[in-house]
């Protein structure tokens, strides 16, 4: 089955109210560009043709979920991206990608839950198939497949597997340069990895090297990271203000639920405790 392209839907109105979610989500206005997305699905219910009343209602969710999961209530709304995907199993075209997109953005929870052999499987999986879509040429796939490579390096360093990680977030940071949040994704990925091989002085540089665009969905990675290898380095103050500044602002950005919240935390209180930091 091919999945129709939104522009070839009747209502008009919809199909206006999904970009404008799109355009809020680019703009980190991740509340606004949900309740797009969801006035749109429960829009697309009035729609009298099957085939298009199906394609509206997957866009929609596809796209209230994946904001959902960068505003951090990626865990809240894991069922319903399992029951997308499981409806969108099996159609090409443009259905394909929108299925890879759902995709992703699981292993992003399945590694925020811990679950880091699991999202390293799945993201393996993403990278085949995203594979074979360049081969037929038919789909721009590069800007998903750097996503998808990021969170494989994340997962790979939840695994404690830092020097993988480190190998996928330099080779592909050079591509990543300008490219909406990958190349902020990628470069806290790469500062993460050196520090998890003890590599802390060289983290440290990394972490000051560049100063990507900051997108809301990052909030608080790099400096999470910088934090972990100011402690590596027993610059405790500095990685204290740095934990801080990442809490803080991870508070402000994101939903109270978002695990880099709880991650923040758990830092601070390493550093309070004086114990070791963690990767």
């Amino acid at each position: 089955m091919r999945l129709p392209a939104p522009r070839s839907l009747r209502s008009r109105r919809l199909d206006a109210r999904l970009k404008r979610a799109l355009r809020l989500a680019t703009d980190g206005r991740f509340e606004e560009a949900e309740g797009e997305a969801r006035a749109c699905e429960a829009g697309a219910r009035r729609l009298w043709r099957p085939g298009r009343r199906r394609a509206m209602t997957w866009y929609a969710r596809t796209t209230a979920t994946a904001v959902a999961c960068a505003h951090g209530r990626g865990e809240e709304v894991l069922p319903e991206m399992e029951a997308l995907i499981a409806e969108l199993d099996g159609l090409t075209g443009p259905g394909r990608t929108l299925a890879l997109l759902v995709r992703n953005n699981r292993a992003a929870v399945l590694d925020w839950q811990g679950r880091h052999t699991e999202a390293e499987a799945e993201a393996r999986a993403l990278l085949r198939e995203l594979t074979r879509l360049k081969h037929l040429g038919t789909t721009k796939v590069w800007k998903l497949e750097l996503t998808v490579l990021d969170g494989l390096a994340e997962a790979l360093c939840g695994l404690g597997r830092h020097e993988e990680a480190e190998a996928i977030a330099r080779g592909n940071l050079p591509r990543a340069a300008g490219v909406d949040g990958a190349e902020a994704a990628l470069h806290s990925t790469l500062v993460r990895s050196l520090t998890g091989q003890g590599r802390h002085a060289e983290a440290l540089a990394e972490a000051h090297r560049i100063t990507p665009k900051r997108e809301r969905g990052h909030t608080g990675r790099l400096d999470l990271a910088t934090a972990a290898a100011l402690h590596g380095l027993g610059r405790r103050a500095e990685a204290e203000a740095a934990a801080r500044r990442a809490l803080a602002d991870c508070e402000t950005q994101l939903h109270p639920s978002h695990p880099r919240i709880r991650q923040a935390r758990a830092l601070l209180e390493r550093l309070a405790a004086g114990g070791p930091h963690h990767a």
